[in-house]
């Protein structure tokens, strides 16, 4: 299992920064990897919501499979990945200031073998998506801030 996490300070009320976070489908606009985004459940929003998100890492194409966990308004989305590779993620935003908000992005990620299993998870994991999710965090604060 690879444990990610990645954060930035955004210069941003919580208000803001939920206000761009919350429609998932629009993820795709700050997030390099993610392609497009499939609901697979009637509700787009909160916990239970189900989809689809086709991503692509270099040559590597797949589709996670995910479900909404946890749903706290200006506070936390939590997902679990069942598809190819699974685990759990979570954004977490922390108000510092009443303009600045720190968004804290955790993955706990399970590679399967013919993606390297547990090497996959370390190379993949720790220094491919991290950069990845790194980049995505600075298209979040850009959108955020504009």
């Amino acid at each position: 299992m690879s444990h990610i996490q990645v954060s930035i300070d955004i210069n941003a009320p919580v208000s803001r920064v939920w206000e761009v976070v919350e429609p998932v489908e629009r993820h795709i606009d700050w997030m390099a990897d993610a392609v497009a985004i499939r609901f697979q459940t009637e509700q787009t929003r909160g916990v239970g919501t189900k989809f689809f998100c086709d991503t692509k890492v270099g040559p590597i194409k797949l589709v996670d499979v995910m479900t909404i966990t946890a749903w706290e308004p200006n506070a936390v989305m939590g997902v679990t990945h069942t598809g190819v590779v699974t685990g759990t993620g979570e954004f977490t935003l922390t108000a510092l200031t009443e303009s600045t908000t720190r968004f804290t992005w955790t993955e706990s990620l399970v590679f399967p073998w013919w993606l390297g299993g547990p090497i996959g998870a370390i190379v993949g994991g720790q220094i491919v998506m991290k950069a990845i999710w790194r980049r995505n965090l600075r298209e979040l604060k850009k959108l955020v801030e504009a």
